[in-house]
This record gives structure tokens, C-alpha cells and sequence, in this order.
């Protein structure tokens, strides 16, 4: 459980900061976050992540970072430095990103929303500004710890007065150039693992303490997951060298998207889009993506999508392009068949000029979900094609969360059930059938399709504790344990895991669609409505975008907003057919004194759900929150003015 009160705890402080940020972002703002954001997901986040650290905070360019080993703070610097020295290799001295380090280990005094303070944390971030761009700098207590372990050439530069501490610091430092010269000695870190850590862990008091609780117990919708599950065992090297292994499944290259405009600016922004994709891309499960640099061999050359598909090993090529039209920016994207040199999907997305730092974020969150839906139809598809009798079990998986992407049903999500099971059964510890089981399983209880709420809970919860073990940052694992604790009415837990989720993948839509439902559950749908707008600007063709209308439309009804709330629940049922919705229109339009309306959605409900009643409704149990349960009193009696049969 989170704590009540400040604790106090021993741990290495590691403070970095990139040096000459201010001049940095004056000379080129956009470039430079974009630059530090890629930094941040590609090196530092998986650096830390992979010795079991903790970020704490971040802070323009520098970040604040904790450690249980000051054996593994002083490698993960190594590793971050190496890293960031590859990172920006190509770059001008005077443009290139550079780190400063400071590492301490004290006592530190740890308050209930996780954050530090104290002489630990101090002492390290006054260290930081001495170590050389590129190096790191350690306090005596650190070297202690690390001298018989990694053999560093760190320099001895005595004991030193630092601002506002009270007694000089014994300080260490390892230079730039000594940091190049270690690749290879086996006292570095392990290789990082790539996760989709999109920014630093912001851990709350909830949060971190259910967290906690589930590393205890033994601990994660979509085929999008933020820890990739093990890729096929293909590499590009051994296409090239003339294997004729069948290239992998969901294997694909992101072509340099073309700046059909007269406006230099749009070739960065082009460029960007190509990156980010590339980079977001990687992290769905089971994919094989063709890495940046050698993408980019192939700009502005006419080869054709079917010898670049030979040439690399892939199954599709994303091609895409970028226009100016007025003050709006046009971005086109193509996925086409490798193979065949057939379209398979074609999207266009639109902005405003004046906001194109914002667009480069919800362009490729954008087409990153669409892309997530349509490889892995595409890839059932073939399955279904090459091995209609007898598929693997990464084959039914597939299957299985083809099903779950499709318009949410009763059928769709009790057809995803039966491919998990079959994957399960052909491979028990196969995880993207762990997850996609777990997932669908909540789909029932959450929707009230399950007979027995109570099992089909705790087999979710198992399966995705099973998961979280292997991938605890998963994010799609998080919502899915967020829904069950919203199943068993611990809201601020959910909350928390949806917040945790979202720290992992801010772009993780699916994430602020339950987490608004949640806070109308636990009697704040005041609350509910700015986070499901968001899951829907994010990924406004969503397979769940009715549902996520049904949400705002729910809210509403709490607030007693009866005309916003016949709007969002007409929306929803106009993209597909969904039970809920008519609950609340026929509650609705009761109230507004629209009877015929009211009737008409109550004929729809009993299509749905045939036998359904008041009472029913009134004992679903969605929560026990007395405001909540206050309000809900209103839909109820809207019911039976609308003229829902009562028993």
C-alpha cells in the first residue's frame, strides 16, 4: 500500500543534465525536444529500466533518477553516456545533445507521492555540474561501493567545498574519453531491453504502492504493448546474405515519408513523422521493424516495394507523404503488401500549420493505432490463408486479437476467447495469448456478458499477473489490471494503474478512455470527460470509439447533462450498435420529455439484450460509491418512465 507518512531510505541519486540546454533550445526549440525525446525513449528511459532503477522526476533536460546498487547506477550512467555518444554521433559539436552526471549514495527522505529529498539528493545534484560534457561525476561513498566491482579509471580530484553542504565531499571523476574506451569490458550493463517508455516513470502514492503490492504477489487490449514480446529469431544480415527463411510476421519498413510542399520546413517535419513511426512501430508485439538508418538509404530513390520487400526480409512497406495546403498540413499514409505490391490501408490526417509540433505527436499516435489494427488483421488473414487446418499458436494469438480489434460484441470477444484458449493450449507461456485472454476475459465482465463476474476476474487477474511479471511496464498489461480493480470497485487503484499506463505510453489512448470511466464510477464524472476526449483525439477511428462515446455520454447522464448525453450516446450507436448506450438514451429522453424517442431506445435495448429490466439495471453493481450511486438513482427512474418492463 502506498505510504501515509515520509519514510526515510538509503539509495544512489543519480542527476543529469544536458549542458547548454537554454542555448540549445533557443537556436532550434523544435528540433531539440524532438531530439531529447527520442534521447530520453531509445537510451535513457531502457538504461535505467534494464539495472531496475526508477526516474523520479524530469526537469527540462536533466532528469533525476534512484538506484537500490551504486554498482548499477554508475553502470546505467556508462550505458547512458555510450548511448547518447551513438545517439548524436552524426550531429554538430554545437547542436549535439550532452549530458552532465552526478552520482551520490545517502540517505534520502521519500515522501507518499514517491518523490526524494534530502542531503542524498542534493549532494548529487551539485556533482553534476562539475563532471565534464560527456562524463560523470560520483561522490567518495559511490566509489567505495564501486571500486572492487567496475574497474573504471575514475580520477581521484580530493575532497571539495560544494554550495550549501555542510562538509566537503570526497569526488571522483570518470571523463568522456575514458567513458568511449570502455565498449566492451565486461563490467558495463547489460544491453538495455527496448520498452515503450515514452517518458520517465512519475510514480504516485497509489500507484507506487499497488505497484509494490503486485511485485509481492507475483506478477499485462490490444496487440499494441508497451514491453515487445520476444521477436521472430530474423535479422536483415541474414537476408541479405541470401537465406531464404520466410520473412517475419508483422515485419515492415517505414519509407521516408515525401514533402510534396515547396516548404523546407515540411522535410523535417516529414523526416520526423518517419522516425517517430519507426520508433513506435517496434514496440507492438511481435514485430520486426526495419531500424531508421537503413530506411532512409532508400529516400528519394524509385525502387519498387517488392524488391525492397526482397532486399530487407519484410512482409509490408508503409509509404506516406506530407503537403501543404493553405494553413493545413495534409499527411498521407499507405500500407501495401511486400509481397504483391497490393494496397492494403490508406488513411489521410489533416492539422493546422500554426500547430505542427502538436500534429507530429498525434499523427503518428494516430497512425501508429491504425497500423497496430490493420498488420494484425492482415496477418490473421494470411494465417487463416497459409494454415487453415492446422496454425500455430502465434497464428491463433494473432487471430485472437483480430477479433478483439473489431466493433466490441458479445461474438467478437467470445471468438478472441476461443483463439487465446486454442494459442494457450498449443503454448501455455505464449504472451501474447497471456495477455489477449486476460484482456478479453474483463471485456465480459466489464460489459456484464460474463455468468460468473466473479471468476472470470480473478482468471484475468491471474493471467495478467502472470503477464506483468515478464513485462511489468507493459502498458496495455496496466489497463487491463486497472480493470480489474475497477471490477472489484477499487477506483483510486485502477486510477493509479491507468496513470501508471499513461506514464509508460502517453500516447496510449485506451488508457484515458478507462481511466475517465473510472472517475464516473468513483463519483467524479466532472472528471471523466477531459480524459475520454483525449483517448478520442488521439485515435479518433478507434474500434472502441463508440464505446469511448458511450463514456463521455455516461458522464453526462451523472451530471444529469441529459440533451449532451442523448448527443455522445446517439454518436455512439450511429458508429455500431452497442447495449449501453441505450440504457442511457432511453433514460435520457424520459427525462427531456421525448417519449417516442424514449420508446424507440428502449426497443433497441430489448434487440440487444432481449428480457432486459429496471431492476436489472438497478442491481448491476457497477459501483459502490455513494455520489455515484446517487446519481445513478436518476437513470433508474428514467427507465421506468421510458417504459422498461420493471421485473
Amino acid at each position: 500500500m502506498g505510504r501515509t507518512i515520509t519514510d526515510r531510505r538509503l539509495v544512489t541519486i543519480l542527476v543529469a543534465d544536458v549542458v547548454s540546454y537554454s542555448r540549445l533550445i533557443g537556436a532550434d526549440e523544435t528540433g531539440t525536444l524532438r531530439r531529447l525525446k527520442a534521447l530520453r525513449r531509445d537510451v535513457i528511459d531502457p538504461s535505467v529500466t534494464s539495472v531496475h532503477g526508477r526516474i523520479i522526476k524530469t526537469m527540462g533536460g536533466g532528469f533525476i533518477a534512484e538506484f537500490a546498487s551504486a554498482v548499477r547506477a554508475v553502470s546505467c550512467a556508462v550505458t547512458i553516456q555510450q548511448g547518447l555518444a551513438r545517439h548524436e554521433a552524426e550531429i554538430p559539436d554545437d547542436r549535439a545533445l550532452r549530458l552532465r552526471i552526478g552520482i551520490n549514495l545517502g540517505d534520502v527522505v521519500v515522501e507518499p507521492d514517491g518523490d526524494l529529498y534530502g542531503d542524498g539528493v542534493n549532494v548529487a545534484a551539485r556533482l553534476e555540474p562539475l563532471a565534464e560534457p560527456g562524463g560523470i561525476c560520483i561522490a567518495r561513498s559511490v566509489y567505495d561501493q564501486v571500486r572492487d566491482n567496475l574497474r573504471y579509471p575514475f580520477q581521484d580530484r580530493g575532497e571539495l567545498e560544494l554550495k550549501n553542504i555542510a562538509r566537503p565531499v570526497g569526488v571522483y571523476f570518470l571523463s568522456a574519453s575514458a567513458i568511449v574506451g570502455l565498449a566492451g569490458t565486461d563490467e558495463q550493463a547489460p544491453e538495455p531491453v527496448k520498452t515503450s517508455n515514452r517518458k520517465p516513470w512519475k510514480a504516485t502514492a497509489v500507484g507506487a504502492g499497488f505497484l509494490t503490492l503486485l511485485a509481492a504477489g507475483g506478477l499485462g487490449w490490444w496487440s499494441w504493448t508497451a514491453s515487445k514480446a520476444p521477436a521472430p529469431n530474423q535479422t536483415i544480415a541474414a537476408k541479405l546474405a541470401g537465406e531464404t527463411r520466410e520473412a517475419p510476421r508483422l515485419s515492415i519498413v517505414v519509407l521516408p515519408f515525401s514533402n510534396l510542399s515547396n516548404d523546407p520546413e515540411q522535410d523535417y517535419f516529414a523526416d520526423s513523422i518517419t522516425e517517430d513511426l519507426t520508433t513506435d512501430l517496434s514496440h507492438l508485439a511481435g514485430s520486426f521493424v526495419i531500424a531508421r538508418n537503413t530506411a532512409f538509404t532508400y529516400k528519394n530513390k524509385p525502387v519498387g516495394v517488392k524488391q525492397i520487400g526482397q532486399e530487407l526480409g519484410v512482409r509490408y512497406v508503409l509509404e506516406g507523404s506530407v503537403r501543404r495546403s493553405g494553413e493545413r498540413v495534409v499527411v498521407s499514409a499507405e500500407l501495401i503488401s511486400a509481397e504483391t505490391g497490393a494496397q492494403i490501408w490508406f488513411d489521410r490526417f489533416d492539422g493546422d500549420q500554426s500547430r505542427l509540433g502538436d500534429l507530429q505527436v498525434e499523427f503518428v499516435a494516430r497512425l501508429a493505432r491504425s497500423l497496430d489494427v490493420q498488420l494484425t488483421e492482415a496477418e490473421s488473414l494470411r494465417s487463416l490463408r497459409e494454415r487453415p487446418v492446422n496454425p500455430d499458436a502465434s497464428d491463433l494469438a494473432m487471430r485472437g486479437w483480430a477479433s478483439l480489434n473489431k466493433q466490441r460484441s458479445i461474438a467478437n470477444n467470445n471468438e478472441a476467447i476461443r483463439y487465446f484458449e486454442q494459442a494457450l493450449k498449443l503454448d501455455p507461456t505464449l504472451p501474447r495469448a497471456t495477455l489477449g485472454l486476460s484482456r478479453a476475459l474483463m471485456n465480459k465482465v466489464l460489459n456484464r456478458w460474463s455468468d460468473d463476474i466473479q471468476s472470470d476476474t480473478r482468471s484475468a487477474d491471474e493471467l495478467v499477473n502472470r503477464y506483468l511479471e515478464k513485462f511489468p511496464h507493459d502498458a496495455a498489461a496496466l489497463v487491463v489490471k486497472g480493470d480489474v480493480f475497477r471490477a472489484d470497485k477499487y477506483f483510486d487503484a485502477a486510477i493509479a494503474m491507468y496513470d501508471a499506463a499513461i506514464s509508460d505510453n502517453d500516447d496510449f489512448a485506451a488508457a484515458y478512455a478507462a481511466k475517465g470511466q473510472a472517475s464516473t464510477l468513483s463519483g467524479k464524472a466532472y472528471a471523466a470527460i477531459p480524459n475520454v476526449l483525449q483517448a478520442i483525439r488521439i485515435s479518433p477511428r478507434d474500434p472502441l470509439v463508440n464505446v469511448w462515446y458511450y463514456f463521455v455520454c455516461h458522464a453526462h447522464m451523472h451530471m444529469a447533462q441529459w440533451e449532451e448525453a442523448i448527443s455522445w450516446c446517439n454518436r455512439s450507436v450511429a458508429v455500431s450498435p452497442y447495449w449501453l448506450p441505450y440504457i442511457d438514451l432511453a433514460a435520457a429522453y424520459a427525462w427531456v420529455g421525448h417519449d417516442q424517442e424514449a420508446k424507440a431506445a428502449v426497443s433497441e435495448l430489448l434487440k440487444l439484450t432481449p428480457g432486459y429490466t429496471v431492476k436489472k439495471w438497478a442491481n448491476a453493481g457497477w459501483s459502490n460509491n455513494p455520489k455515484f450511486l446517487e446519481e445513478y438513482k436518476l437513470i433508474v427512474d428514467g427507465l421506468r418512465k421510458a417504459g422498461l418492463q420493471e421485473e
